[in-house]
């Protein structure tokens, strides 16, 4: 029988020792190639390799390593221009403009991702979803659920530096040489007659005019309207001047003289006739309410506003109006309060 020579306790500890040293040494070196290469990455994928963009510093902290930039900083907050936001490292589409809308969180946020383009993965923090992009594992944010901000109830949280946009030139193209000129809009908040008061001489506004809309019989009578029996609603017609005002400005006012959160008429003006409604012309306008309640819903209002296409405005009488400038007061049941 042949014997293996002894080996001291002391050998072979050593051997040990200098095996992990040299496995520590080979991952920090590996580390340091990777960080040092970040800024011009190349990921190896199934399909072959991809070479992703350059990125900054403070890039990198936000996509690579998982940060999150400053609340209201980020370049994209407030951008509402049509068009696409592809990912910064990869360039691959992430959400269309149509998707996205204002929370008042203080970063881009959007109720749906182009189908594919997001990848979806609970948080390290263990409460939160990550969204990562799906092509290049670059970070974008978190996605939240159940906050009733929009229809589809869902919100994702994007940083803008995980993005790039893209104008819809084609559709810049198209509607630049036939903008109109002026726009309207159609608000109702109970009694026409304080509505028009607070929105005559705003800012941008070329006229307006008190009437009736969203029932079911033509040109209803003042009298036929109080009786209940057409389905009709004291409203208010706004033509404004898009290049000194906004529909933005203008539903704020809207929200901040009369209280949203009233149900079934104002003040003391019950009934069907005098109900919170936004009367929308065009889907942009739609968003643009949705995005305003849903910034109120998140200050604590439940507001009541309900959200309607619009259909056929009637003007009402003359002597409704611009009755406050005609008759002289105040309104008894409108009255400006700051909720943005």
């Amino acid at each position: 029988m042949t014997t293996e020579p002894f080996l001291p306790k002391q050998t072979t500890r050593h051997a040990m020792f200098m095996s992990i040293l040299f496995l520590l040494i080979g991952c920090y070196t590996t580390r340091c190639q990777t960080a040092g290469n970040s800024n011009n990455i190349t990921t190896t994928k199934s399909n072959g390799t991809m070479k992703l963009n350059k990125l900054t510093k403070e890039e990198e902290r936000v996509i690579v390593n998982k940060g999150t930039e400053r609340a209201f900083t980020g370049e994209y907050t407030d951008n509402f221009e049509k068009g696409t936001y592809i990912c910064k490292q990869c360039n691959a589409p992430l959400y269309k403009s149509d998707s996205k809308f204002h929370s008042g969180c203080g970063w881009p946020s959007f109720d749906d991702e182009i189908p594919g383009a997001v990848k979806k993965s609970p948080d390290i923090d263990g409460r939160r979803t990550e969204i990562t992009c799906a092509t290049c594992g670059g970070h974008l944010g978190h996605v939240f659920y159940g906050e009733g901000l929009t229809d589809k109830d869902t919100r994702h949280c994007v940083n803008s530096i995980s993005m790039k946009f893209v104008p819809d030139q084609a559709n810049a193209q198209a509607t630049a040489p036939s903008a109109k000129t002026t726009e309207t809009a159609i608000f109702a908040g109970g009694c026409f007659w304080g509505v028009e008061y607070y929105f005559q001489n705003a800012k941008g506004v070329l006229k307006t005019t008190v009437g009736y809309t969203g029932g079911h019989k033509d040109n209803p009578t003042y009298k036929e309207v109080c009786s209940h029996t057409t389905g009709h609603i004291e409203a208010l017609e706004v033509e404004f001047d898009p290049s000194q005002t906004s529909y933005e400005t203008l539903a704020k006012l809207f929200f901040e003289i009369h209280d949203p959160t009233q149900a079934n008429g104002q003040g003391n003006d019950i009934g069907e006739q005098y109900l919170s409604v936004i009367f929308y012309e065009n889907d942009a306008q739609k968003k643009t309410a949705e995005n305003l309640i849903g910034i109120l819903k998140l200050k604590g209002y439940r507001v009541a506003t309900q959200l309607r296409k619009a259909g056929k405005f009637w003007p009402a009488e003359e002597y409704h109006q611009q009755y406050y400038e005609k008759e002289g007061g105040t309104p008894y049941c409108h009255k400006r309060v700051s909720r943005f």
